[in-house]
């Protein structure tokens, strides 16, 4: 992302003094809302995801970076019931979910979109957003044949969810279907319907993955107000800038462990995450690899930018 494409209402104002003592991985948070400890996930002989500790910070927003195949979002299903660890357990709030299903992970209010967004194709927009709401008495069998019991909860609902739609800008589309909705919108309808259940915690997997810039300075502002409304936030992404910009906080994760973690101009200058970034022979040919070329050329643009400053 380039520093024109950033958001032009100011530099959001940082949380600081997230962290207890020396900041090294696993480093104990002041206010933690995630503890986790000894978690591994292999897959035959592979090792994914090996997190002796980590804790991610409370009203905080917090970036979970590294390069492809480092386990990030392996890590991300691990912590929402999607996927069960071989090993390792962790607490949400102080409830520990190791083991609990995704659904019920959700109802505790920690919720996630997914790179491949999840919208329900051949339902309508408000719909999808509506599906998002806890506790909804319509869904009792026996309670759904009486509609008068569930009427009045289910005008509510949709007057939430078109609030939320018109806060995302997509209230206008809310009687056409998923299915035509662009990438980018997908992703606000995601994040918007999330919002639906007035989540503690909402965890984004590569939120400006496929996006069209021109909805980019959107989602970034609306990662931005869900800290302010109260929200904390972990996203997987490997946009540099983004991270940097708005990041309150950097946990770097390279073949399944965490390596570094810290503010992000601090994340950026350490060793160990250039060298899980550009590989200890960096200046070595490339050859046709796109994907490391925009790496190194993002953090050396950061870096470059921080020796100028």
């Amino acid at each position: 992302m380039s520093s024109e494409s950033m958001p032009s209402r100011g530099a959001p104002i940082k949380s600081v003094n997230l962290h207890i003592g020396e900041i090294v991985p696993g480093v104990a948070k002041v206010a933690p809302i995630i503890v986790a400890d000894n978690v591994t996930r292999t897959f035959g002989g592979l090792t994914a995801v090996d997190v002796k500790h980590v804790e991610i910070p409370r009203n905080a927003i917090t970036a979970l970076i590294g390069p492809n195949g480092a386990g990030k979002t392996t890590f991300f299903n691990l912590l929402t019931g999607f996927d069960k660890p071989n090993t390792g357990s962790w607490t949400f709030s102080g409830k520990a979910l190791a083991g609990i299903p995704s659904f019920k992970v959700a109802r505790l209010g920690q919720v996630r979109t997914f790179q491949l967004t999840k919208a329900l194709n051949l339902l309508t927009v408000l719909d999808n957003m509506k599906l998002g709401a806890r506790g909804q008495k319509g869904e009792n069998m026996f309670v759904a044949l009486l509609p008068w019991l569930w009427r009045k909860q289910e005008a509510q609902i949709e007057a939430k969810a078109m609030e939320l739609l018109a806060k995302f800008k997509l209230d206008t589309k809310s009687g056409d279907y998923a299915a035509s909705l662009s990438g980018g919108q997908r992703k606000l309808l995601e994040m918007a319907r999330a919002l639906m259940s007035d989540p503690t915690l909402v965890m984004l997997d590569e939120p400006m993955a496929g996006v069209n810039p021109a909805l980019t300075q959107s989602l970034l502002d609306h990662i931005l107000d869900l800290k302010t409304l109260g929200m904390t936030v972990l996203f997987v992404e490997h946009d540099m800038q983004m991270v940097r910009h708005i990041a309150d906080w950097v946990i770097v994760m390279a073949e399944g462990k965490i390596v570094a973690e810290g503010p992000p101009d601090a994340v950026m200058q350490n060793p160990a995450v250039i060298d899980a970034y550009l590989g200890s022979h960096h200046d070595q040919d490339l050859g046709e690899d796109p994907d490391a070329e925009e790496n190194i050329h993002a953090m050396k643009e950061l870096l470059n930018a921080d020796d100028e400053s």
